[in-house]
């Protein structure tokens, strides 16, 4: 840090011994028309010597962004002539840009990366994909002063070697322009009559050529991709939707309401994995055993004594019950009468327009790929002859396992080994690393200990090796942190490993779609495969697997679709939030602390203690916390943590807080009522208020009430 303070106090004085000695004086027309002559017969005595001196002083203004590069690459036509002027002011610049570059990287780059992280990591992700044809451009656009270009792509993460050489070859056309003026001095009376607007106009063209380029080469592409397929004259749909999950039904539900003819095709059931195997069942199961927790703890609200009895296989029986009461709102019978054809089947892509399915050819203007993703099954050696489960199959469980152990500790994990531990299971989770490895250790702390608390042997930092049957008995076989391998008895093993996008059997290999080393259906930012008419959205598509990411990604690749011609949309991924349903709950949106010090984005950490909380306290559930971050001295969310109960209802405010471009200051500022959990976002408010408060203004304010308080006793 001290280097750099050296380096700036050092480009200071330069800069203030440049300005006060008026060196700018020897840096223009006239000047070099005075010493037109003289440069001249000094170059043919000493060719060499001048054309050094020449170099150096053209790199030191151009490493310390002085004024006076245009005159300098005139008189490099002036002195040299074109032949040569032409590669002595090209490297010349090119070295002194790349020094400029160097210096802002050196002395401005971490401060701005820190304090701007958030906002510069979109321009880095661009400018790693575009970044040579955007710094082309711009260095052949002489409406860009290039020391401001220079200073600038310092703060970002393009590589040292192609800003050269991306700027030698993009500075040529302007550099060649003004050394061919410079041969022409005498003519020149404004350095503006360099660039004629014809010559500008050129260059712009010029600049645009690689972008144009760039879009005819995909164009191209494009062309040769569908070349392989014969395009229907007339399309009997506008749109077919692969899958009936979340992100199928939206888009087919858009698709309908926009009065466009729909086809939805599902091979099994209607509603997907949230309805049938995730997020319906799972919530249905852990409501009962949170029922039966609170009633174990009934003495905490005043209750001497209660006695609850239940039979598992009616708790499952409910499960199912919950599932049959929501599965109307995503029943064929409910998508036909909002105008979508659905069919029974499985459907494979035979060209980018056609889709079979049950021996049928239907053809299309565009395919939206909504197939979802189907439980991962570890690789563990005699998994196969062992009575395990995933999260698809587990609801068909009618007996309870008295030993259960739950691989995995991601939600899906946590939140079942504690709903079965308090279904009276004895759950051993095994988790290979953490638990919850997305979230910050303070919530992950309180998940674990709530866990144990409710009887899960929590195993972490422990490895599944292999599975073992002895009769009846069953045995997974672990390695500890200490290396030592050890048995563990179990009755039913649930693999909670997470999900693989479903690729396979739909005819992605045919067309020759790709798909990443994820699994996941490569898509850009408007969910177009590498066919513009065939969109992927939902848990095959990623980078999320929540329903609610499924039907946000299903609304824009149902409407680029269907409208992409006339109005394209970009997914936004900038305010994604999601829960962990555990007891507490865990509830997030935008960064957290991990992921803020992993992008080096600047951050402060407000946070409220729910244990102060009145509604909290009066229902025995005061622990966990609301914890925001902040940019630096201001209120704008970066994001939010919340690990209580309740926490995926409080989330909401802020959802939209950050959504809408609303500070703490505005909740504060918002009625809550009381008493209410919702409080708790107000007090978080508060606690950056009370951190951010006016010091100064407070002390006047305070000697401003002294002073009143001192007229009103002499009044007295």
């Amino acid at each position: 840090m001290k280097r750099r303070w050296g380096l700036l106090i050092l480009l200071g004085l330069l800069a203030g011994l440049f300005f006060s000695f008026d060196l700018g004086r020897f840096f223009t027309l006239e000047a070099l028309k005075d010493q037109h002559e003289a440069l001249q017969q000094a170059y043919r005595a000493e060719p060499f010597l001048v054309t050094g001196i020449f170099a150096a002083i053209y790199i030191v203004m151009a490493a310390l962004s002085f004024p006076g590069a245009t005159l300098m690459t005139l008189a490099g036509g002036a002195i040299f002539g074109f032949w040569t002027g032409v590669p002595v002011v090209l490297v010349s610049a090119t070295i002194g840009a790349t020094l400029a570059f160097w210096t802002a990287r050196y002395v401005l780059r971490d401060a701005v990366q820190h304090r701007f992280g958030d906002r510069l990591d979109t321009i880095n992700k661009g400018l790693e994909r575009d970044g040579v044809f955007c710094l082309f451009s711009l260095r052949l656009v002489p409406v860009f002063p290039f020391f401001l270009i220079n200073l600038l792509m310092g703060l970002t993460a393009i590589r040292s070697t192609t800003f050269f050489w991306v700027s030698l070859v993009g500075m040529f056309a302007g550099t060649a322009a003004y050394v061919n003026a410079g041969t022409q001095l005498a003519a020149i009376t404004h350095l503006s009559d360099v660039m004629s607007p014809a010559l500008i106009i050129s260059l712009i063209v010029l600049a645009l050529f690689p972008w144009l380029a760039r879009w005819g080469i995909g164009l191209a592409r494009t062309r040769r991709l569908y070349a392989r397929w014969t395009k229907p004259r007339q399309f009997d749909r506008n749109l077919i939707v692969i899958g009936a999950g979340s992100a199928g039904l939206v888009s087919a539900y858009i698709a309908a309401a926009t009065r466009a003819k729909v086809t939805l095709i599902e091979s099994h059931k209607m509603g997907g994995d949230c309805l049938n195997y995730g997020c319906v069942p799972s919530k249905a199961l852990i409501r009962t055993a949170t029922f039966l927790q609170q009633a174990k703890n009934a003495t905490s609200l005043g209750i001497a004594q209660t006695t609850v009895r239940y039979d598992f296989s009616d708790v499952m029986a409910r499960v199912q019950r919950v599932i049959k009461t929501i599965e109307p709102h995503d029943s064929v019978e409910r998508y036909t009468q909002l105008g979508v054809e659905v069919l029974r089947g499985k459907a494979k892509m035979t060209s980018p327009w056609s889709v079979e399915v049950n021996g049928q050819t239907l053809s299309t203007r565009a395919i939206v790929i909504a197939t979802g993703a189907r439980p991962a099954i570890p690789e563990i050696s005699g998994l196969e002859s062992v009575r395990y489960y995933t999260s698809d199959t587990l609801w068909s469980l009618t007996e309870r396992p008295e030993r259960l152990i739950v691989l995995g500790g991601g939600p899906i994990g946590c939140e079942l080994a504690q709903a079965f531990s308090r279904l009276d299971c004895q759950v051993t989770q095994v988790v290979r690393s953490d638990c919850l490895p997305r979230e910050d250790a303070d919530a992950v702390a309180l998940i674990k200990a709530a866990l144990q608390a409710d009887g899960v042997t929590l195993l972490t930092q422990t490895e599944a090796l292999r599975c073992e049957k002895e009769g009846d008995a069953q045995y997974l076989t672990v390695r500890g942190t200490d290396g030592k391998e050890f048995k563990l008895p179990f009755d039913a093993l649930l693999c909670a490993t997470g999900r693989i996008p479903r690729t396979e059997g739909f005819g992605l290999e045919e067309l020759g779609i790709p798909v990443s080393p994820l699994r996941t259906i490569e898509t850009n930012a408007w969910l177009q495969t590498i066919y513009p008419n065939i969109y992927a959205c939902g848990d095959v598509a990623g980078p999320y697997q929540f329903t609610h990411t499924a039907a946000h990604q299903a609304w824009h690749a149902s409407v680029n679709a269907l409208f992409g011609t006339l109005k394209r949309f970009k997914v936004d991924y900038s305010v994604i939030s999601w829960t962990t349903f555990t007891d507490p709950e865990v509830a997030r949106v935008g960064l957290s602390e991990n992921e803020a010090k992993a992008r080096n984005i600047a951050f402060e950490v407000t946070r409220f203690n729910l244990s102060d909380l009145d509604r909290a306290i009066t229902d025995e559930a005061a622990q966990g916390f609301v914890k925001v971050l902040t940019v630096p001295g201001k209120d704008r969310i970066l994001g939010v943590s919340i690990a209580g109960a309740h926490a995926s209802d409080l989330l909401a405010e802020f959802v939209l807080a950050m959504k809408h471009g609303l500070g703490l200051n505005k909740i504060l500022g918002t009625m809550h009522t009381y008493p209410t959990w919702s409080e708790a976002n107000k007090y978080a408010a508060g606690e950056w208020k009370r951190a951010h408060a006016p010091q100064l203004l407070l002390k006047w304010v305070e000697k401003y009430h002294a002073k009143k308080r001192g007229r009103e006793s002499a009044a007295d």
